[in-house]
């Protein structure tokens, strides 16, 4: 991807003393609240992923209909605050580090269980792209033979994690749980998400798609190591947590960090590469939570996380509200009318995407959206791509305003489109 310059801040509010110099906000107190909403941040993702495992054990013990849906129904939930944890990423080394084990994408899913003749086989860029690990207890890979007899963490994190170094290869994480709950979605442009039976995790002669006891195997070893990924990203930004001293460590370096998160996701990560590429290509593929079709609540939940860095404040999800100094006091403090455009900047995209959001829960699914010729569909998802790339703009004049300097990630489908073809 590519990356371009854009340039950072310092901002004002009327608090406590120690939070204040002069009257305003310090650096120091916008970053240690910006650790704090990390913290909560990654709690609730953390909070939410155990009720999910939770009803994943429910399913494996009584597969039924029921179960099944409640485990869904709770994956969807803990989509809601991961989604807003990802401007976090980008600025801060630890998060981008960490990142890919929880949600990588898009992934293989061949790698992991059986799917659609109209799938394929392993290909020249992916020899391992349908290996389907559920249904072989031992493979070759890389050369080598793995004794998968035993589906375990440390064989999905260790082993087939980007397998042949392949980042298609995702092994672990949300959507590798997401197709295990889902399935594929064969519906095209057409409305509706994968339809995995729950009769995939039966036992005896009611399974179905075979190899129901190792199913449930790699659905619990992917679940369980979701809940250790998030444990250990929440103690990072705990109290005495390496991200959290690493963000505070440099008072200029660390509100580089969060503007270089807020343009990152914005451009070319969320209007790049998440939505704008889509466009281009019809291709439903290119949906971020393709076998749920969740998409719209993934960007929109994007834009939220963004919002919530820059105003420094963020609703957790029992309704409490972690806020303090923000890098919008910052400018105000420098510049009242560039905070103002800022925050209009702000909502402007969050609505432009919850419109996506709105769409799609009335039946029009992000799939159709997606599909040639369809002007409704791409003049609502060019709604949010536009809206996210002015953020951006105005992002960069914040960067200007404050006197740093950061690059932001690109994305050829913004960048340099005809690239997108070649």
């Amino acid at each position: 991807m590519k990356t371009f310059t854009l340039a950072t801040s310092a901002i004002a509010l009327c608090i406590g003393t120690a939070a204040m110099a002069d009257g305003h906000a310090t650096k120091a107190a916008v970053l240690n609240n910006y650790a704090d909403i990390a913290e909560a941040n990654y709690t609730d993702s953390l909070t939410t992923a155990q009720r999910m495992q939770t009803t994943i054990e429910t399913l494996l013990a009584q597969p039924s209909a029921e179960t099944l849906e409640a485990a869904k129904s709770a994956w969807l939930a803990a989509r809601v605050p991961y989604q807003q944890t990802e401007a976090f990423r980008f600025g801060n080394a630890i998060v981008d580090d960490w990142e890919g084990k929880v949600n990588a994408w898009p992934l293989d899913e061949g790698l992991i269980d059986y799917v659609d003749a109209s799938y394929g086989g392993a290909t020249d860029e992916n020899e391992a792209a349908a290996l389907n690990v559920i249904a072989n207890a031992s493979f070759t890979l890389s050369g080598e033979t793995v004794d998968a007899s035993n589906i375990t963490p440390a064989l999905l994190e260790e082993t087939l994690q980007e397998a042949d170094g392949v980042e298609a290869n995702v092994a672990t994480g949300y959507h590798a749980i997401e197709f295990l709950l889902w399935g594929q979605d064969l519906n095209g442009h057409g409305s509706g998400a994968g339809k995995r039976p729950w009769t995939d995790y039966a036992a005896g002669d009611a399974c179905t798609g075979g190899n129901c006891d190792r199913r449930g195997a790699y659905l619990k070893a992917a679940t369980d190591l979701l809940i250790s990924d998030l444990e250990w990203i929440v103690a990072q930004w705990a109290e005495g947590g390496e991200a959290r001293a690493a963000v505070i460590a440099d008072e200029d370096a660390g509100i580089a960090s969060i503007l270089t998160g807020m343009g990152s996701l914005s451009y070319g990560e969320t209007a790049g590469e998440r939505m704008r590429l889509g466009v281009m290509l019809n291709d439903p593929e290119e949906e971020h939570s393709c076998f749920a079709d969740n998409t719209h609540n993934d960007h929109f939940y994007n834009g939220v996380g963004i919002q919530s860095v820059y105003l420094g404040s963020y609703t957790g999800i029992d309704g409490r509200v972690v806020e303090g100094p923000s890098v919008s006091d910052l400018v105000a403090a420098t510049d009242a009318d560039l905070d103002a455009e800022m925050k209009s900047k702000l909502s402007a995209a969050v609505f432009a995407l919850g419109r996506i959001k709105t769409a799609a829960e009335a039946g029009f699914s992000y799939d159709m959206m997606l599909e040639r010729g369809n002007e409704a569909g791409e003049a609502l998802i060019m709604g949010g791509v536009n809206g996210l790339i002015d953020q951006t703009r105005s992002i960069e004049r914040v960067v200007a305003v404050l006197g740093t300097s950061i690059e932001v990630e690109g994305s050829d489908s913004l960048d340099d489109p005809e690239a997108v073809f070649q």
